[in-house]
């Protein structure tokens, strides 16, 4: 009876000092009875975001979101001067080409898009585009910690260079989170602890963090950063963050050039071309929420309507933004007590290891 007692408290003592060796978010989040063949604990829910701090920014009055009609035009589209009308007005050329589309209307069958006003492309010579709707994050308090946006659809794992467990949830691209821990892997990229005992490698990710405030800026002005490593933007009202989103910036080939600017020039809608007889020549109408901020190069924060690849260089050099994200921007910044201050510069992920 006695050794049936001892051997009750030997266990139990064990079970105890097992709990107490577990870390809270281990305990709280993966059940002391695993089936023999799992190895790691499944992710089962997506991360917790304060919400005291991160908020989706309120809707702008006469907001051109949702207001355009935005097309590609196919390689040597013609252009006519009624739906089906006549003899071409002229052709558009060879490049990456984008319209607004005003109205459509249908003849005989086939639609036709006018473009301009005396201006119709047939349908086989046009495609709708959809404007992306993913939107950055306003911050109503500076964040504690780093966070940032996966832009690669990831399941996450259960520690640094783990792989996910057998129903571990996959996290959308555009999926919000909180640093809470970063280390180094054994292929020497990062591993983010993102909360609720989730990893995710670096390579899955974009970053922000607060960056210290440039010395051309002054302690209650207005400026902004674009990180070319992470290729993410953060707004600031001197040294507080308020607003913080993901961008694209020049390709490898076409960089953005890295320094302090000043926007010098601001258009709510214009167009932008470039590179003509070239093979990227480029021809966009309606460009919206302009601001140009590197002189020499004819650069300018903006909104983008022709793709949806933010966290990843895409563009021709300027720095390309979600339309929802250019025009809070826009707005917050026309009523600044400067000229909008514009840091383009490369981050070190290495910072957040120490």
């Amino acid at each position: 009876m006695f050794r049936i007692i001892r051997l009750a408290f030997m266990i139990g003592s064990l079970a105890l000092l097992f709990i107490l060796l577990v870390s809270p978010s281990e305990a709280s989040e993966c059940s002391l009875f695993i089936p023999e063949e799992a190895t790691t604990c499944d992710v089962e829910s997506e991360p917790e975001i304060n919400n005291e701090v991160f908020v989706t920014p309120e809707a702008i009055d006469d907001s051109l979101f949702g207001r355009r009609v935005y097309a590609r035009l196919a390689d040597n589209a013609n252009v006519y001067p009624g739906p089906g009308q006549g003899a071409p007005v002229r052709n558009v050329g060879d490049g990456f080409l984008y319209a607004t589309v005003n109205r459509w209307e249908e003849v005989n069958g086939v639609t036709w898009y006018q473009i301009n006003h005396g201006e119709y492309v047939h349908e086989d010579d046009i495609q709708l585009v959809p404007a992306s709707d993913f939107q950055g994050v306003q911050l109503l308090r500076q964040p504690e910690r780093p966070f940032g946006w996966v832009v690669q659809d990831v399941q996450p794992s259960r520690q640094p260079d783990g792989e996910p467990g057998p129903s571990t949830i996959e996290l959308p691209r555009f999926t919000l989170f909180e640093i809470y821990d970063a280390v180094q892997g054994d292929d020497e990229w990062i591993w983010y602890d993102i909360g609720n005992g989730q990893w995710v490698k670096q390579t899955y990710v974009s970053v922000v963090d607060v960056s210290p405030r440039p010395a051309e800026v002054g302690p209650d002005e207005f400026w902004t950063e674009v990180d070319l490593y992470e290729q993410t933007f953060a707004a600031y009202e001197g040294d507080r963050m308020v607003y913080a989103t993901l961008i694209s910036s020049g390709l490898n080939r076409w960089p953005t050039r890295e320094g302090v600017f000043q926007v010098w020039e601001r258009f709510t809608e214009y167009k932008m071309s470039g590179a003509e007889g070239k093979v990227d020549y480029y021809f966009l109408e309606d460009v919206p929420y302009i601001m140009y901020f590197d002189q020499l190069n004819g650069i300018a924060l903006h909104g983008t309507y022709w793709h949806d690849r933010y966290g990843y260089k895409h563009s021709h050099g300027c720095v390309n933004m979600p339309i929802l994200d250019a025009e809070w921007v826009f707005d917050w910044s026309a009523d600044a007590p400067n000229d909008l201050w514009v840091s383009v510069h490369t981050s070190d992920p290495n910072d957040y290891l120490n």
